[in-house]
């Protein structure tokens, strides 16, 4: 059995440990307030700004844009993976890496070139090894606002898509469903159907088919013309489900710190209580074999 100092330092090292992980989940659940808000006003503005596209597509007039390409012979794709720059959050990063190794191998015989955007340190750090893909790490990418990161990555992949330097383009990220469900989603960017047949948060269709059959029946007038408020709209409906996404991801890690850092702290608390019944137990025999010593003299005297 350890003696008493080897028993109350790990004591200590333990309570040490779990103040850390009660802070950490504090911290965890004050972020998570702010970036689940974000989450759930950004959903509808997503949903309605691709119907609004949906309608302006089906027009004969926007159909030659050069965004709405759909390239019948894919040579070029871009997968964007979404994860986090720290650990500490449970699966959270292993199920993105996981998922993206799981796309690779299903679809690297596919394309002449697969490249992969790495947002965020750890996916990069578990996956910069691997072979048969082009990888990037834009390291500095959760430093920067979600609008100004997903403004800039939205603006190179559209002026590659339309070049023809990229034929399609996904994105693999987190949803966040609750605190302690998350569920790791792969949505395609480019071409811009691939958008619209996407789903939501809940699995349901962005444009469902009332929405389609309401929209064909309502005459708009769009002003100046179709194709120009197309010029704006469609690299802003790329941009705006990059935001959305990493919007997505960020709720869905601190979510998974939370629950992470409270079931640490649990275990720290029931770890204490163990450790204190053997610091008794182990006191109790020293008491009991220092009594035994003091009787046995006694006696022999």
């Amino acid at each position: 059995m350890a003696n008493l100092k080897q028993i109350r330092k790990h004591i200590a090292s333990v309570q040490n440990t779990e103040k850390i992980t009660k802070a950490m989940k504090m911290v965890a659940v004050s972020k998570l307030r702010k970036s689940q808000k974000a989450v759930v006003e950004t959903r509808p503005y997503v949903n309605e700004l691709i119907n609004v596209i949906e309608h302006l597509i089906a027009k004969a007039e926007g159909s030659r844009h050069p965004m709405l390409r759909n390239p019948e012979v894919r040579k070029n794709a871009v997968l964007i993976v979404v994860s986090g720059d720290k650990g500490l959050c449970g699966a959270y990063n292993h199920n993105i890496v996981k998922s993206a190794r799981r796309f690779i191998d299903e679809h690297k015989g596919q394309y002449e070139n697969l490249k992969l955007i790495f947002l965020g340190r750890k996916a990069h750090e578990a996956m910069q090894r691997t072979e048969g893909v082009e990888k990037e790490w834009i390291s500095d990418a959760w430093t920067k606002k979600p609008d100004a990161l997903a403004l800039e990555i939205s603006r190179r992949l559209c002026d590659d898509f339309v070049e023809g330097k990229v034929d399609e383009v996904f994105i693999l990220y987190t949803v966040f469903k609750s605190a302690i469900a998350q569920r790791v989603v792969l949505d395609g960017l480019l071409p811009l159907q691939s958008i619209i047949q996407n789903t939501d948060a809940d699995g349901h269709a962005l444009v469902t088919d009332e929405e389609k059959e309401r929209l064909s029946e309502t005459s708009y007038i769009y002003e100046p013309s179709n194709h120009e408020i197309l010029d704006m709209l469609l690299p802003r409906v790329v941009g705006i489900h990059v935001q959305r996404s990493l919007l997505e991801s960020l709720a869905s890690e601190n979510g998974a710190r939370m629950t992470a850092m409270d079931s640490a702290s649990k275990n720290a608390f029931e770890m204490i209580g163990r450790l204190t019944l053997q610091f008794n137990h182990a006191r109790q025999a020293a008491i009991t074999t220092e009594l035994n010593e003091v009787v046995s003299g006694a006696e022999a005297l």
